[in-house]
């Protein structure tokens, strides 16, 4: 089929090179380059990236809600277009144009946890599965029906990072198989009941309050891992909380307990810190990041 595909992060990766394996790419929509690094030299998205590798066109338009962009779209006269973390709002002239209109590759088991950061909200809120489903698009945000979903378990130390990557792969099969069924596949519209939104990453909910039962707060740390990164205050210095598992122990909350490994006692329980980050450093194993550092009797 003549497929449109539009995405941006690495998490889009994957799909654009399965169905680029499979079908003809007529276009890849993505976000336009933006300043990056020291330099702030301009610098194009993954998906750019890769589909310039793959010797396919690639527009990045601001907008497309204007007439123009609308027309050029429509002239691709595209079977169906692909979205995947897209990050443009996508009009109903341009949902209309494919013959089969767009299909999204959403990170969640729909309706649980529609919208932008499904994956972080997930294992925070500790989900005990997630998984990918396969949406016609249509005007509300992660409302449409559902054509093909696939399920996968939560790992009790899995970080976003780790779950991003699976579910990428994940996504990028269950697409192909959806393109190749599209004329089959009859859309299941969403219950009402389970509706979620995952609302966007806020920094200011980064820092951990040590006042939480451990289970929630290692939850934190990993839903947030690795970014923009949980955080607390040791000493003078930010450290940056990557991986974490809740742990017998008590204490008061942040007092920094005796024995192997870095246990930190919560409200209630503790968690063990597996991977820090220290502030100018890299990420490490907590071991290694702290060794030979006189550490304060609490972390803040």
């Amino acid at each position: 089929m003549r497929v449109v595909f539009m995405g941006t992060p690495d998490f889009s990766v994957a799909a654009l090179n399965a169905v680029a394996a499979a079908h003809e790419v007529v276009a890849v929509y993505t976000q336009p380059p933006r300043p990056a690094g020291r330099g702030q030299q301009l610098r194009p998205s993954p998906v750019q990236a890769r589909a310039t590798a793959l010797g396919l066109p690639v527009r990045h338009p601001k907008s497309l809600r204007t007439p123009d962009a609308q027309a050029d779209f429509a002239a691709l006269n595209a079977d169906v277009a692909v979205v995947v973390a897209y990050g443009l709002i996508l009009p109903q002239p341009v949902l209309d144009a494919p013959r089969h209109g767009c299909l999204n590759i959403h990170a969640s088991l729909l309706p649980r946890w529609r919208g932008a950061a499904p994956i972080h909200r997930a294992i925070i809120e500790g989900d005990a599965e997630t998984g990918v489903c396969i949406m016609q698009m249509e005007a509300g945000l992660d409302t449409g029906p559902v054509l093909l979903r696939a399920a996968t378990a939560i790992g009790p130390a899995e970080t976003t990072a780790d779950l991003h990557d699976r579910l990428s792969t994940m996504g990028a099969g269950l697409i192909v198989q959806a393109l190749d069924r599209l004329p089959d596949l009859v859309p299941q519209p969403q219950p009402d009941d389970g509706v979620t939104y995952a609302k966007k990453i806020d920094k200011a909910e980064a820092r951990i309050d040590w006042s939480q039962p451990a289970g929630q707060v290692a939850r934190l740390v990993r839903g947030l891992s690795p970014f923009p990164g949980a955080w607390c205050q040791m000493g003078t210095e930010r450290l940056k909380l990557l991986r974490a598992v809740a742990v017998d122990g008590s204490g008061a909350p942040g007092q920094i307990l005796p024995g192997p490994g870095l246990r930190i006692a919560c409200g209630a329980g503790a968690v063990e810190l597996l991977e820090v980050q220290r502030e100018g450093k890299r990420a490490l194993p907590a071991a290694d990041a702290l060794r030979g550092l006189t550490l304060p009797d609490r972390l803040e």
